[in-house]
C-alpha cells in the first residue's frame, strides 16, 4: 500500500478493533491507523474544525468503518463522507455484523468500496486491503489548487 495513505479506523468494540489492526499488519500493510471509537470523534478528524473536509483535502485515506457504534450509525457517517466533495474520492469498507441484504445495498448505493460481515475472514480482509492499496499506486489524488 502507498505509504502517503492513512487508514481511519471507526470501530468501537476494542477487540475487534485490535484484530484488525494485528491483521492488517499480518498482511504487510505499515501504513499509519489513526483509531476512532465513536462516530462524533471520527467526523470532527474527517470534516476538520470548520465541518467543510477541507483539512483532508488531497489526502489519501482508507475508512474502515463499523455501521453499529454507540453515538451514531455508520450510514450517517458513510453519507457525510461520501456527500463532501474533499472526501467523496476515499474508499471506504465497511466492517459490521450486519448481514441483511438491504443494509448492504443501501451501504452499496451510498458508495462504500467492500462491505465485510464479522467474523471477518481475515484473509479476503487482508486481500481487500491490499487491492484498495494497489488503487491507491495506480490512481493519482488529484493536486490542490
Amino acid at each position: 500500500m502507498s505509504d502517503h495513505v492513512t487508514i481511519i479506523m471507526i470501530e468501537d468494540d476494542e477487540g475487534h478493533a485490535r484484530l484488525i489492526e494485528k491483521n492488517i499488519r499480518r498482511a504487510g500493510v505499515s501504513n499509519e491507523i489513526i483509531p476512532f471509537n465513536n462516530g462524533t470523534d471520527a467526523i470532527k478528524f474527517l470534516l476538520g474544525p470548520d465541518g467543510t473536509g477541507a483539512t483532508n483535502k488531497g489526502k489519501a485515506l482508507l475508512i474502515l468503518l463499523d455501521l453499529n457504534l454507540p453515538d451514531m450509525t455508520g450510514i450517517d457517517i458513510l453519507r457525510r463522507v461520501k456527500e463532501n466533495e474533499h472526501l467523496r474520492r476515499s474508499p471506504v469498507v465497511v466492517l459490521t455484523t450486519t448481514d441483511d441484504a438491504k443494509e448492504i445495498q443501501r451501504c452499496y448505493d451510498l458508495g462504500c468500496n467492500v462491505y465485510i460481515t464479522k467474523p471477518v475472514n481475515y484473509e479476503n480482509f487482508a486481500n481487500a486491503i491490499r487491492q484498495l492499496g494497489l488503487f491507491f499506486s495506480v490512481i493519482q489524488v488529484p493536486a490542490t489548487s
